[in-house]
């Protein structure tokens, strides 16, 4: 790492690649294809920048000239970062050519499904951006579009190729787009050839097979781990009125019961019907004696008392008179 102009840039011979792979952090970073020669480390920098922090920047050089080779690696603090920049700044054009970014991580290879498309009668003005932003609506373009361009003057030859990451996509940009107009011109879109093949084309049913297990397979490797270990139960712990449990002491470990023998199922008790209320308590007894409004006035004999009853005379018994 050196300073040049107040900034931290990486040094012409850093190697994030060889030795120092192991201390990279690949989740948090880019690769950066299709590079013009006039492309700059420090202009590499400057740019990813505007997404985020950046830790280092490497771009392979040749030993003989000391120029880079088309690529590089930008590493961020976060992965975020690096995801914004995928977002951000892929295929935004330095010195006329769109760049090419994407994950460190991933595997080319892996990618490659061989859904390869052929694209041609293309006009001299269509470039690898407008290619991509035109097929990019139907997928995950997997590798920068390429149009095949005269070495001398650099003029297009009138087709090109864009590679998906599925046939699905493929197929419906097939549909979509072959036969429309692309800058006044009429186009054709088809699968590719095979390299290395005579005349055998991509989109076979044995390619989309094994894309198919691949897929799968990715998506069985990439399913996150759910056999997790349950604890041991516990009983709520009961704390008496009045009392605190102190901060940060241990609870103390609850026991627990025995399960009970399995047995035949518990019967569900007959509904009571609601209790009567209470009866209303007996009079209490009345006072033997009279109130005072009730008492004779002073001076006055006393009443005489009743008769007993076996004085009284008896019905059909009347005295003489």
């Amino acid at each position: 790492m050196s300073t040049a102009g107040g900034r931290i840039t990486a040094g012409v011979g850093a190697n994030l690649i060889g030795v120092h792979a192991h201390d990279r952090n690949q989740d948090a970073t880019v690769y950066v294809g299709n590079l013009d020669p006039q492309v700059t480390e420090e202009l590499v920098w400057e740019l990813f920048t505007q997404a985020g922090p950046v830790v280092n920047v490497y771009l392979p050089k040749d030993r003989v000239t000391n120029n880079h080779q088309g690529y590089g690696f930008v590493e961020f603090q976060a992965e975020e970062d690096a995801d914004y920049a995928i977002k951000v700044l892929n295929m935004v054009k330095l010195f006329g050519k769109p760049i090419r970014i994407n994950k460190a991580s991933q595997d080319k290879n892996s990618n490659d499904v061989g859904a390869n498309l052929f694209i041609g009668n293309l006009d001299p003005e269509v470039d690898e951006k407008l290619l991509y932003d035109t097929f990019s609506a139907f997928g995950v373009i997997v590798n920068t579009p390429k149009i095949m361009r005269d070495p001398d003057t650099g003029n297009s030859k009138g087709f090109g190729f864009v590679s998906f990451d599925c046939f699905e996509a493929s197929d419906a940009a097939i549909e979509a787009m072959n036969g429309q107009y692309l800058c006044n011109r009429q186009i054709t879109v088809s699968y590719a050839y095979k390299k290395d093949t005579k005349g055998e084309r991509h989109g076979t049913p044995a390619e989309r097979l094994l894309a198919a297990q691949r897929r799968a397979k990715q998506a069985a490797q990439s399913r996150p781990h759910t056999l997790f270990a349950t604890g041991p139960k516990q009983q709520p712990q009961h704390i008496p009125d009045g009392g605190q449990q102190s901060l940060g002491a241990p609870a103390p470990a609850a026991s627990i019961p025995p399960a009970a023998p399995p047995g035949p199922p518990p019967v569900a008790p007959q509904q009571q019907p609601p209790a009567m209320p209470p009866m209303m308590p007996p009079p209490p007894n009345l006072p033997l004696s009279l109130p005072p409004w009730h008492q004779p006035p002073a001076g006055m004999p006393p009443a005489m008392p009743a008769p007993p009853p076996w004085a009284m005379p008896q019905p059909g018994h009347l005295p003489p008179p």
